[in-house]
């Protein structure tokens, strides 16, 4: 892919050079979990499939043939992004930011759907697109590249140079996703990811803590002035108040009953119940429940520790870049994957209140699927420059040293830059 190389832009002076370490194998159980979580997400859609066509009036193929589509289109992004130079990306941060601004207005200008009112969607025929999910990639990416130019002049200190752009982004960002959109889940996930990033980063502790904290009161401001928050709030509170079809824990109370009805093993996948029009968005952020009712207490727990898996290998592979840049992309991307599953499943099961957000690689839905695609992309490429961790004793640093020579590189996963790379 050495043609990529020369689309990159001109080199901009701000911008922190990145400094990988040795090529060598990347993480391919980062590969293989990905693809589980996708199959399986195929499978629950594939087994939905009669109860929404029967519901929505569409084709028994409709909802398998456009997730398939998705994951081949994300399957495209996933090898663009292991592909494409790190350097690129890093070049190429403002451009993509303006970008998903550009499709935030659009969505913002342009018709509802009278089934979902509001303007978190670019609508073209056909063609539908979540803005903010592209907005979540760019942002992470940009951020990466800001903070690791700032951890490299030694600049994290500053309030003026460091915190006054990135919560200047923050407050336009919320106007528009949280006032306009009234995706306070979305906004909820774009929080982290930006914490996470300045935490890892170096941003003094109390100042931290200060920011974060005028934050979480601008969140509960958000909920508190806004009636249907504020219902959703109270039936979390009280989840058997407000069961009634018309009621806003509706939905909550729907999906208890999904999870609960599955049991230990579940009633099967072709033995679901909710799905026939009883829990609202059976495909999407509700999608657990149904997984859930399908394959029970010890399918839940097989999921959840697929989901471990992933997010461990990303973690590891955050710890191990031998560089700020990418480190700092792997933690942005665990952050979002492991606060919207978090988000996701914790609603279902009645942990936390109700959030239209959907539960990564599982939920239908084409744009997230995408663009969370896209990012594993980038965790898959920085995991071919990640390096073994400083070692204590003899044993270790023997083991550095073998698997530092050539022939080993070849076959194992990581190595260590101070030893046997020359």
């Amino acid at each position: 892919m050495e043609w990529l190389r020369g689309l990159l832009p001109a080199d901009d002076a701000s911008i922190t050079p990145l400094v990988l370490g040795r090529r060598h194998r990347p993480d391919y159980w980062l590969l293989a979990l990905t693809v589980i979580l996708l199959t399986t997400g195929l499978i629950v859609i594939f087994s939905l499939s009669p109860a929404l066509s029967e519901t929505q009036h569409v084709s028994s193929n409709y909802y398998i043939v456009k997730q398939l589509v998705a994951i081949g289109l994300g399957m495209v992004a996933f090898v663009a992004a292991v592909h494409i130079p790190l350097g690129a990306w890093q070049r190429w941060a403002r451009p993509l930011l303006a970008l998903a601004a550009i499709a935030t207005l659009l969505a913002v200008v342009m018709p509802v759907n009278p089934d979902y009112p509001a303007h978190r969607w670019v609508r073209l025929g056909g063609f539908s697109f979540q803005s903010v999910e592209l907005l979540k990639f760019a942002l992470l990416v940009w951020l990466a590249g800001l903070l690791a130019k700032y951890t490299g002049r030694g600049a994290m200190a500053s309030v003026s140079v460091v915190l006054k752009p990135i919560l200047i982004a923050l407050g336009i960002i919320a106007v528009v996703v949280v006032g306009v959109q009234s995706d306070l889940g979305s906004m909820g996930v774009i929080v982290a990811i930006m914490a996470a990033m300045l935490l890892v980063a170096g941003v003094p502790l109390k100042r931290f803590v200060m920011i974060l904290g005028i934050v979480v009161i601008a969140l509960i401001l958000a909920v508190a002035v806004i009636p249907y928050r504020r219902e959703r709030l109270l039936a979390y509170l009280h989840p058997t108040s407000n069961c009634q079809e018309s009621a806003s824990g509706y939905q909550a109370c729907q999906a208890m009953i999904a999870v609960g009805s599955g049991g230990m093993i579940g009633l099967g996948l072709g033995s679901s119940v909710q799905a026939y029009g009883y829990l609202p968005e059976a495909a999407n952020d509700s999608i657990f429940a149904i997984y859930a009712e399908k394959f029970g207490f010890i399918g839940a727990i097989i999921l959840f520790g697929i989901f471990v898996g992933l997010f461990t290998r990303i973690k590891n592979i955050a710890v191990r870049s031998t560089d700020q840049f990418s480190r700092l992309l792997a933690v942005g991307i665990f952050t979002w994957l492991a606060v919207q599953s978090v988000i996701n499943i914790g609603a279902m099961i009645g942990l936390l209140p109700l959030k239209g957000i959907t539960l990564p690689f599982i939920s239908y839905g084409g744009t997230s699927v995408v663009f969370v695609l896209a990012a594993m992309g980038l965790v898959f490429q920085i995991s071919r420059y990640t390096a073994y961790g400083s070692g204590i004793g003899q044993r270790n640093t023997e083991r550095r040293a073998y698997d530092n020579s050539p022939d080993r590189r070849r076959y194992r996963g990581s190595y260590h830059p101070g030893l046997g790379n020359r």
